[in-house]
């Protein structure tokens, strides 16, 4: 499969996963977190593939890191530039403008290395097949 096959699978899947995560979560989602859970699988996928002979605590922090910095960008941009109100964490403590917060930073670091290794197993998967 060419690659940009398998990038345009890894999207789709990051994308419905995100999105199933969401409405389990909240019950709800909007579908500008499917293209940013399709967007943040891919990245997590390459970023897994460039530090996999890291520990897991740092390609965790990277990917954690990844991850908020998504959400924040497109918390900026689709709630407050365009003011749809997706979400609000300004009620959460250390909130940054309201589109962050430490509590799901943390929550993103714990899921992110899984995450990278599931879309890693993927694309060879897909380089395969």
């Amino acid at each position: 499969m060419k690659r940009w096959q398998q990038d345009a699978a890894l999207f789709a899947l990051g994308g419905a996963g995100y999105t199933a995560m969401e409405l389990l979560w909240r019950r709800r989602s909007h579908w500008t977190m499917t293209l940013t859970g399709g967007c943040v699988f891919l990245s997590l996928t390459g970023l897994g593939e460039r530090l996999a002979a890291e520990k897991l605590p740092v390609r965790c922090a990277a990917g954690g890191l990844c991850i908020t910095t998504a959400e924040l960008l497109v918390g900026l941009t689709v709630n407050r530039g365009f003011g749809r109100n997706v979400w609000d964490y300004s009620g959460r403590r250390g909130n940054v403008l309201g589109q962050i917060c430490p509590q799901y930073a943390l929550l993103w670091s714990g899921l992110a290395a899984p995450a990278m290794a599931a879309g890693t197993a993927i694309r060879r998967a897909l380089q395969k097949g």
